[in-house]
């Protein structure tokens, strides 16, 4: 493998320690150090970091590869897309064709992203035999094939003791559980937040409580079996209340956010744009701030995408009718930048909730430039200024409600296992 030099960058390391000017040296495909310049590494490459932050590439809790149903998105499309963004390892959601509720399955898409080359993927196994609700895949089986965790996504458990088998059998394997906190009950068809908003447009409201009601049952189990659970793409502020009384109560809980909560409230639906349809939804601008409170807090330990990209059919629809998601991968570090730039975070929380933290929750040895640490690292050139615009976009899916956002950060390049596979600009 090529011996790779990063120099002049500004490295920042939550995990390792590292906020200083240094040069970063890869070789094998690990980190062979960070430090000032030396003479005796001999580097057969070298990217000039001057100007820039270096930082471990990101990690990514939530990509949908293949979204069920669509042709245009694939695992090459959607991680040379992650890689663009400088996303060094995504998480693969376990709504994929095929679903990865077999061995067989799970080394299908490993295989085809080795196959890519872009980035590392982590699999999700499916907790349910065809994410169904009733009949448990063999979560043995699907640990054994690499899952680093189970969910049935956004569907429905049958029941809370089918709920709780699954917890059992997942802490029997050391899996965590990944869990979506609503109650479909209380969410029927609704696809906006509940509230004054909503009622004006006509729209179906999804109450809080749905995602509240489920958390508090969810929160219920763990003490029973103290199983470790995951809660995903949390929305509302009652939510990260309740997640942190959890973990200071010591449940092994963690917990992540879409970043476009952090950002987007219920007003962005304003002429029912579908690029605003998200599950769960967009809620009001106090949720918005509870929710940046816990990831600058640490309640919540993780900034994911939700990428999930659609078809322009899946978004042509009237509004309660089309389907929910936005593309997302490639504008989740320029976005969770801004926190930074808007002194919303600071820059080693808003790098370690990128990094180190959804790392830890994957049980995993990425998100840190430490020696013999993966070399995946991801260059951001700062204090450049420039639109992000559809028409320039990676992904097959070009449903996002951030066409014509500024930002100040940019991804110059992403290095995966010690490899270039991003530059822009370049070939990569």
């Amino acid at each position: 493998m090529t011996r790779l030099a990063i120099r002049g960058g500004y490295v920042l390391d939550p995990a390792g320690g590292t906020d200083a000017v240094r040069d970063v040296f890869c070789a094998r495909g690990k980190i062979a150090g960070v430090e000032l310049a030396t003479e005796e590494f001999e580097a057969e490459q070298v990217v000039n970091a001057q100007g820039c932050l270096v930082m471990p590439g990101a990690v990514d809790l939530a990509v949908c590869l293949n979204p069920l149903g669509e042709q245009r998105a694939n695992v090459g499309s959607e991680t040379r897309a992650a890689a663009a963004g400088g996303v060094t390892t995504v998480c693969s959601v376990p709504e994929t064709q095929p679903i990865p509720d077999s061995p067989a399955a799970v080394r299908l898409l490993m295989e085809q992203a080795q196959q890519a080359g872009f980035v590392r993927l982590e699999t999700l196994g499916a907790a349910m035999q065809g994410l169904g609700d009733t009949q448990l895949a063999s979560l043995g089986a699907l640990r054994e094939a690499g899952c680093v965790g189970v969910s049935n996504g956004m569907r429905p458990y049958a029941s809370l003791m089918v709920l709780r088998r699954a917890m059992e059998y997942a802490a029997s394997q050391d899996l965590t559980l990944f869990y979506h906190p609503l109650d479909h009950a209380l969410a029927s068809q609704g696809c906006a937040h509940e509230g004054a908003f909503a009622a004006r447009l006509g729209l179906p409201g999804i109450p809080p409580a749905a995602e509240t009601a489920a958390l508090a049952q969810m929160t219920a189990l763990v003490q029973d079996t103290g199983a470790r659970v995951h809660f995903c793409r949390l929305s509302c502020a009652q939510a990260v209340d309740m997640l942190e009384i959890g973990q200071q109560t010591g449940l092994p809980v963690t917990a992540d956010v879409a970043v476009h909560q952090l950002f987007l409230t219920e007003e962005a639906v304003e002429g029912f744009d579908v690029n605003a349809l998200v599950s769960p939804p967009l809620r009001t601008e106090h949720d918005r701030e509870r929710l940046r409170e816990g990831v600058r807090d640490g309640v919540i330990q993780a900034i994911c995408s939700d990428h999930q990209p659609l078809d322009p059919d899946s978004k042509m629809a009237p509004f309660p009718e089309a389907r929910p998601g936005i593309s997302g991968i490639e504008t989740l570090l320029p976005l969770t930048m801004k926190l930074v730039t808007e002194d919303i975070l600071p820059r080693t929380s808003a790098v370690e909730r990128l990094t180190a933290g959804p790392a830890a929750i994957l049980g995993r040895g990425a998100g840190t430039l430490a020696v013999g640490a993966p070399a995946d690292l991801c260059v951001m050139r700062l204090d450049d200024s420039w639109v992000f615009e559809t028409d320039s976009m990676l992904s097959a899916g070009r449903n996002t409600p951030f066409d014509g956002w500024r930002f100040d950060d940019r991804v110059q390049a992403t290095i995966c296992g010690g490899k270039l596979v991003y530059e822009r600009g370049g070939a990569a």
